[in-house]
């Protein structure tokens, strides 16, 4: 992910006033462990790896919004199932972190 992706996201859920402030910090955090992860599966899988990164930035824009829909997530999951073997720690991540939406309504 990119450092222009990252502060994109940063504003977005910031911005968002319907998100409480340690869900916030939580969201936040996710994101944060997703960066690295999504790098390192960048050098094996390039144009892989920069849609899931294009995925989280657009699920967390999506989470930012008061009514958002659940589209992005389910795309999401199904564009990590074939690092289950070569990029675990992206899966768990992932998995995590779309767990985490889901349970705040997105």
């Amino acid at each position: 992910m990119k450092d222009e992706q990252i502060e994109k996201i940063k504003s977005a859920v910031q911005s968002a006033d319907h998100i409480l402030p340690e869900k916030k910090a939580e969201l936040l955090r996710l994101i944060s462990n997703l960066r690295p992860v999504i790098v390192k599966a960048s050098q094996t899988h390039d144009e892989h790896a920069a849609k899931i990164a294009q995925l989280v930035e657009a699920s967390a824009h999506e989470a930012a919004r008061k009514k958002p829909t659940k589209n992005l997530l389910n795309e999401l999951e199904q564009s990590v199932e074939k690092f289950e073997a070569s990029h675990p720690e992206l899966v768990a991540l992932v998995t995590e972190y779309t767990a985490f939406l889901s349970a705040v309504g997105i």
